[in-house]
Parts: structure tokens; C-alpha cells; sequence
């Protein structure tokens, strides 16, 4: 049992002693118990109210809350897809941009090739 349980149990017991050994009839500390006990039905349904609005409103937000992260990470995945297709996009832009490059290169270098058999022909005769 914890603190708090001690200590409630030890006013309970303070409670009910006292009230057994007070100078009052059977008949009236009867009716002092009833109306603490209604007292205490009283207190102890608004405290149940509390927490049953108090665990109705947490469930609400944390409904609110994970709602609210679904959203977003739907957003990242969305947006991270995207950076993807960009990505593919522009690596697909550079493929065709070597690919022109290398078409240059290799008509270069043959046309490079071509003038340098034509000065070795000319230096050799």
C-alpha cells in the first residue's frame, strides 16, 4: 500500500473512532455516518466526473495528435517521393546530356585522328 493509501486509511480509522466514542446516541452518530456517507458519495461521483472528462478530453487529443502526425508524415512521403521522381528525372536529363556529349567526343577525336594521318602522309612524302 502506498503513502497516500496509509494515509487515508489512518483518517478513516481517526474518523470512526471518534465518532464511536463521542457522547451522542446510537441514533445520532447513525445519522452523522449517513450523511458523511452521502457526503463522501457526493464528493466521490464528482471526482469520478473529473476523471472521466479529464480521460475523455486526453483521448481527444491524442486523437488530435496522431492525426496530426499521419498528416505530416504522409506529407514527407509525398514529398520525398517527389524528390525522388525529380531526381530520376534530372539523372535521366544528365544520361542524354553525356550521351550527346560522347557522340561529340568520339567525332572529334575521329576527326582528330583523320587530320593527323593527313599531316603524318604529308611529313612522310
Amino acid at each position: 500500500m502506498g503513502k497516500l493509501g496509509k494515509i487515508v486509511l489512518a483518517s478513516v480509522a481517526g474518523f470512526v473512532t471518534g465518532i464511536l466514542v463521542a457522547p451522542k446516541s446510537g441514533k445520532e452518530t447513525r445519522a452523522d455516518l449517513k450523511v458523511k456517507a452521502d457526503e463522501a458519495k457526493v464528493k466521490a461521483e464528482a471526482k469520478k466526473e473529473q476523471v472521466t472528462k479529464a480521460a475523455k478530453e486526453g483521448v481527444e487529443s491524442f486523437k488530435k495528435g496522431a492525426t496530426k502526425v499521419e498528416k505530416e508524415a504522409h506529407g514527407f512521403a509525398k514529398s520525398a517521393a517527389n524528390s525522388g521522381r525529380v531526381m530520376r528525372d534530372e539523372a535521366a536529363r544528365l544520361a542524354e546530356e553525356a550521351k550527346v556529349r560522347a557522340g561529340r567526343a568520339q567525332k572529334d577525336v575521329q576527326q582528330t585522328s583523320k587530320a593527323v594521318e593527313r599531316d603524318v602522309k604529308r611529313n612522310v612524302k
